[in-house]
């Protein structure tokens, strides 16, 4: 977007050279030679940059940043002071002013100044704009996101509530796969029956079956009593199996006959009982890879996969990072009894350039702590970890400047390909995808690369 800069400056030909280079570079400038004319159109006209000249006679610089804060406080202000005058530069910060600029000065800095505090500005509004709509962002049960992906996975959702096939959630660690499961579960039909979450990653492989199944009394040591396994406690809603890849492949045939025949029998049962159950699996595994190395029943992929649900990492869900802070923000401060309203424009900032390896779940957890740390209505950039602080995303370069550094295009091919499985947590059918080859041949790549390590 364009930024009007108002430019105030009592030499006019000074504000007439910087207008002409500034609208050179695609800048709309207004300017005065006095602050009562920029004063008067602050009230009529959308502003998104002040410059203003220091020392003038009828006000001073300082006075008219002072005015702009207390009446406009979203206009950020950038006050051109003599060289050298670091007092008055701090004055002038201290008056609310966003920027502070040395006489003389190159109209690029000028400008790239007036970049930055345009985007300072429009990050302002969109962080007072999620305050307002936090709550009303419409969504899928719980889901919160404005972004395409976003609602296309609420499209895809709201076509795949009401049938009763099995769904496969794939997607990275932290993307929400419970959430979307349970938001499956209550726009479904099944809503009023019982949602039954397994990790089937954090029972011991000993118990699993009995936990999933059931057991008759007797039917091993220690078997007391007869219980009954989470397939029958969700009877008549759903089941999430999450981290399915997790599952022993031995125990992986009884899974697919129950998904088949809809009955199960309990360890030690002489019968089988019918069940009523919608199964909601969720891996971070590429099971498709699971599948060729042997690890994984294909027939039983198949059946999981009826219905399948691609979710979105973070990264690539755009400003949904500062709806989905401002959510986790306002619900931590509401439990730990703090007034903290929102975000400063500077740590969303921030958060826009994080890479957010961890997804949602990360950023769930740096606002509990923003929360906890922030001393003031707004969290700061202080407040945030170390690691989003000191943060800046990679440039990965694949040549230099010297003809030592230059390198064969079968290396380039290995690192982008390398970079590619990093960027998507190492998933080789994503990966596969994104560089267009069949995942055989990104194996066979792959194994070359790890023969040559060797």
């Amino acid at each position: 977007m364009t930024p009007h800069v108002l430019l105030v400056d009592d030499d006019a030909e000074m504000c007439r050279l910087v207008a002409e280079r500034l609208e050179r570079r695609g800048t709309r400038v207004t300017w005065f030679t006095a602050p009562g004319g920029a004063i008067a159109r602050l009230a009529t006209d959308a502003v998104d940059v002040l410059v203003t000249d220091l020392r003038m006679p009828e006000m001073s610089g300082l006075a008219l940043a002072e005015r702009v804060a207390a009446n406009h406080p979203d206009v950020p202000v950038i006050v051109i002071t003599a060289f050298g005058d670091l007092d008055a530069a701090i004055s002038a910060i201290r008056s609310g002013a966003y920027d502070f600029l040395n006489k003389p000065f190159e109209i690029e800095e000028l400008e790239l100044r007036v970049r930055r505090a345009h985007q300072h500005r429009r990050l302002g509004a969109e962080v007072r704009r999620l305050r307002e709509v936090v709550d009303a962002t419409a969504g899928f049960g719980d889901l919160v996101g404005e972004s395409a992906p976003m609602q296309r996975l609420r499209a895809t959702l709201a076509r795949f509530a009401p049938s009763d096939a099995t769904v496969l959630l794939t997607g990275e660690t932290g993307t929400g796969k419970e959430l979307v499961a349970r938001a499956l579960h209550a726009k479904s039909p099944r809503r009023d029956g019982p949602f039954v979450p397994v990790d089937c990653g954090a029972i011991p492989k000993e118990l699993i079956e009995s936990e999933l199944f059931g057991h008759a009394r007797g039917a091993f040591t220690d078997a007391r009593a007869a219980r009954k396994g989470l397939f029958a406690e969700a009877d008549g809603g759903t089941l999430f199996l999450d981290e399915v890849g997790e599952l022993p492949l031995e125990l992986q045939p009884k899974l697919l006959r129950v998904l088949q025949e809809r009955t199960v029998r309990p360890i030690g049962a002489n019968r089988e009982e019918r069940l009523d159950v919608r199964v909601v699996a969720a891996t971070n595994r590429d099971l498709e890879a699971l599948v060729d190395d042997g690890r994984f029943r294909r027939d039983l992929f198949f059946r999981l996969e009826v219905l399948r649900v691609s979710l979105p990492p973070l990264r690539e869900r755009g400003r949904d990072v500062l709806l989905l802070a401002q959510h986790f923000l306002r619900r931590a401060a509401e439990r730990a009894g703090k007034q903290v309203a929102g975000l400063s424009s500077p740590a969303a900032e921030r958060l826009l350039e994080y890479a957010w390896p961890g997804n949602v779940r990360e950023l769930e957890h740096c606002m509990e702590r923003a929360v906890a740390l922030a001393s003031y209505s707004e969290v700061m950039v202080d407040d945030l970890p170390e690691r989003i602080r000191s943060y800046h995303g990679g440039h990965w370069i694949v040549t230099g400047a010297e003809p030592d550094e230059l390198v064969p295009m079968e290396e380039v091919e290995r690192r982008y390909i390398l970079r590619v499985l990093e960027t998507v947590a190492g998933s080789k059918t994503r990966a596969a995808r994104i560089l267009g080859l069949d995942r055989k041949t990104l194996y066979r790549k792959l194994e070359r690369y790890a023969a040559r390590r060797d």
